[in-house]
């Protein structure tokens, strides 16, 4: 059984069909959710120490950071997360 993945930044790969919504982080709920993750133990960084551009949000209810924008996000995920692209 293959996984389609998702590039989300510097080599980090999420299983393209587990995510639910793409989400940019500048809101106050969405900054509740993310820690509302952290304290649970359901938040994945793999923005490697840079801002958070883009949130994911997995159908596991994970929640997984990315310094990539969200249209990057979004544009890769349509071509199912082959499309190469700089970590901007």
């Amino acid at each position: 059984m293959g996984y389609n993945l998702l590039h989300v930044g510097f080599g980090n790969m999420v299983v393209s069909e587990r995510i639910v919504a793409i989400i940019h982080p500048a809101s106050a709920p969405i900054k509740r959710l993310k820690d509302e993750a952290r304290t649970q133990g359901r938040l994945i960084d793999a923005t490697e120490g840079r801002k958070t551009r883009a949130i994911l949000v997995t159908d596991s209810n994970h929640v997984v950071l990315s310094a990539i924008q969200p249209e990057t996000i979004g544009i890769r995920f349509e071509g199912n997360g082959r499309e190469s692209g700089s970590d901007r």
